[in-house]
């Protein structure tokens, strides 16, 4: 996947590292050019010099081939500008923007962008909004036989009903994580876009329920 970074700072830099190890192509955008030292001689990346959300300079970044954008400038209005920019005019479909000020976090999530903010941020978190996928363990019985973990959740359960969710992937869902604010779901609760999803399951399902997840709620059903 390509993935373009806005902001070389200590965070970007090190998203940017992480990634091009994982096997993506990257591109970082920032300012000042003397801020791409902090990527080193071995990174083969993009370097592009502008402001990361203006659309020429974006789409020097490659934005139009890009699967995910992170903005972690050090300014809270160009990050969510720069992520409204890259989802709304170049459709990419992984955006997150890290957030200084948790008070705005409720109103960049209803416009549909991720955010993390600075107080809880950890570049596995943010890579975790950019490639989301599978299973992510948060707790372990002793025995191991169950866990605690947030599941990546397909769009398709937007809508759906936290009972119906249980009933066809056969776990229990322990909260939600919605606008920044973890809640305890009642059968009635609707799942909504953004919300992240934690579940009590069992181990050796782990890969069924990932698929399940991943899937969508069963047609007619």
């Amino acid at each position: 996947m390509h993935i373009v970074i806005m902001g070389c700072g200590r965070v970007g830099a090190a998203l940017a590292q992480t990634l091009e190890r994982q096997g993506h192509t990257v591109a970082v955008v920032d300012q000042d050019p003397t801020a791409f030292r902090r990527l080193g001689a071995g990174f083969s990346g993009r370097r592009v010099t502008g402001v990361g959300f203006d659309q020429d300079t974006l789409r020097e970044a490659g934005i139009e081939e890009a699967g995910a954008f992170a903005a972690v400038s050090s300014g809270d209005n160009s990050n969510i500008i720069a992520a409204r920019v890259a989802r709304e005019m170049f459709g990419v479909e992984n955006v997150a923007a890290r957030i200084y000020d948790p008070r705005r976090a409720e109103v960049y999530q209803r416009l549909g962008i991720p955010t993390v903010a600075t107080v809880r941020w950890t570049a596995d978190q943010m890579l975790r909004r950019l490639l989301p996928s599978g299973a992510e363990t948060l707790w372990r019985d002793p025995s191991g036989g169950v866990q605690l973990a947030e599941v990546h959740t397909s769009p398709a359960w937007v809508g759906h009903k936290v009972s119906r969710l249980q009933e066809e992937t056969g776990v229990r869902v322990a909260f939600l994580t919605r606008l920044g604010e973890a809640i305890l779901p009642t059968s009635q609760t609707v799942l909504q876009e953004g919300d992240l999803v934690h579940v009590m399951m069992r181990t050796n399902e782990v890969e069924t329920v990932e698929a399940a997840f991943a899937k969508g709620p069963e047609a007619g059903s």
